[in-house]
């Protein structure tokens, strides 16, 4: 770089609604900035969608780096495409071929509109059944099941020709506390690390174009910053130890995590100076801001300069490798069966459950109204289970606001069959050790472990789940995958 480069050349930031307009438009120009992350509220409709991207395209230049949390299962955004499984439901269904085709579809969905990264795969081993955010987003709770889908997944994104970003660096999946909310801790020791977060990373490295980190302190590895700000892990262990020559991007800084504890503006620099190439400066105008002066200040002499030199042409070689040009030629719905498929191939039965035989009355224990939780989109209402379950049963609907208040007795007394169906991201206390005749997890798979019944696992709440539940309940569809995480 021989001029000094403008602070946006190192932020990604996100907009305001579903149009460009002149003010962002402004804001984007003025710091330089090439990458921006999209976000439910960019998004209405295909065509719309299409439209965005070539208009962002036009302002960051050709550079452009234009991303998307277009994971599968609850983490998609648009709502007109068909639904691709989470990735605990691919790991379910154990076949990486399949794996690789999903994510070749995803991929598929996102350059259609000109998309070019996305931010997945997920490599978090989810050894925490506790587990406040990742859950169902990753692969499964053994390292060796995440390094083989990930492996599948990220083949299945370079063959479609988007960028992908294994996901949240050095490991999310023993956590109890959710970045979003506070900063969490992973007290294990670097071999305890080798052998489980790590591993999926280390081993898929030659085949991984980006990095996220995870706004996570690992005591082993660095005790004063969590990886996001960390040298000693950004530079010392992913750099010089690892080799690794890819990008490597920040989780939002806007996550408590990391903004109630370091402060917007100062993180940026801070991510900057401990190895990352690209801050993901989300949310608010004055915070994406501060972050921006706070990194003109630091490119003034704080910052090193062939440090940043080799930030600059990682972006570069990453964006020139993977265009940010719709296809139009592609269209999503080819991929309809292939979703519908797989989200079937990853039904779990757990303690072998039997349905009720079809033309019975069964009492439904539903959730009235889920909502959307940080990350994870909202789930099926309690009237449209119940709507569905009346393809098969006749159905007696008790809703609830939350677990707490269900009426066992008053269910049992009814004396049909009773199927609890459990569709939230977070386990509620008030579920364990119920006994339903079947319980439905259609979101939390960990819920199986407190519910104390036979259980069918769905791995998500997407339409096509919950068709291939029904196609369960009617015989017609077998439920062979495999539970991918330990029980106590």
């Amino acid at each position: 770089m021989t001029a000094q480069p403008l602070p946006g050349a190192f932020a990604m930031v996100d907009i305001p609604g579903p149009v460009l307009d002149a003010d962002t438009v402004a804001h984007l120009k003025k710091y330089g900035v090439h990458s921006v992350c999209l976000f439910g509220k960019n998004i209405e409709s295909a065509g719309q969608l299409r439209q965005l991207c070539a208009d962002l395209r036009e302002v960051l230049g050709e550079d452009a780096l234009i991303a998307l949390d277009h994971e599968g299962g609850a983490i998609l955004r648009p709502e007109f495409w068909p639904f691709a499984p989470s990735a605990m439901g691919l790991g379910a269904a154990n076949d990486t071929a399949l794996t690789r085709e999903v994510s070749a579809g995803l991929a598929r969905q996102l350059r259609s509109v000109g998309i070019n990264w996305n931010f997945a795969p997920v490599l978090d081993v989810n050894v925490s059944p506790a587990n406040p955010v990742i859950g169902e987003r990753a692969f499964g709770g053994d390292a060796e099941l995440v390094t083989r889908h990930g492996r599948a997944a990220l083949a299945g994104y370079a063959e479609a020709g988007v960028a992908a970003c294994v996901k949240h660096f050095l490991g999310h999946g023993d956590t109890r506390v959710d970045s979003h909310l506070a900063l969490p801790r992973v007290d294990k020791n670097r071999a305890e690390l080798d052998a489980t977060e790590l591993a999926p990373f280390r081993d898929l490295l030659p085949q991984t174009p980006a990095v996220m980190t995870a706004h996570i302190i690992y005591p082993a590895l660095d005790e004063q910053y969590p990886a996001t700000l960390s040298r000693r892990i950004l530079t010392g262990l992913l750099r010089q130890e690892w080799g690794f020559e890819g990008v490597t991007v920040t989780d939002s800084m806007g996550m408590k995590a990391i903004d109630d504890n370091y402060g917007r503006g100062e993180a940026g620099v801070l991510a900057l100076e401990a190895g990352a190439d690209l801050v993901m400066a989300l949310g608010r105008r004055e915070a994406q801001v501060a972050t921006l002066e706070a990194i003109a200040a630091a490119l003034e002499g704080r910052l090193n300069r062939p440090q940043m030199e080799a930030s600059l042409e990682r972006l570069h070689r990453l964006a020139r490798q993977y265009p940010a040009a719709a296809d139009i030629s592609l269209n999503p719905q080819d991929d309809a069966e292939l979703f519908r498929r797989a989200w079937a191939r990853g039904l779990t039965a757990y303690r072998n459950p039997v349905a009720p035989p079809p033309g019975s009355h069964i009492t439904l224990i539903a959730h009235r109204q889920p909502v959307r939780e940080t990350v994870s989109e909202a789930g099926a209402d309690a009237e449209t289970l119940a709507r569905e379950l009346e393809q098969i049963y006749e159905v007696t609907l008790m809703p609830f606001e939350t677990p707490d208040q269900i009426d066992w007795n008053a269910a049992r007394a009814l004396g049909n069959p009773v199927i609890l169906t459990t569709i939230a991201r977070h386990l509620h206390p008030a579920l364990i050790g119920v006994q339903p005749d079947l319980h439905i997890s259609l979101y939390n798979p960990y819920a199986v472990l407190d519910v104390d019944s036979p259980a069918l696992l769905a791995y998500g709440f997407r339409p096509e789940a919950r068709s291939a539940v029904l196609g369960w309940l009617k015989g017609e569809t077998a439920a062979d995958g495999i539970l991918p995480f330990g029980q106590p």
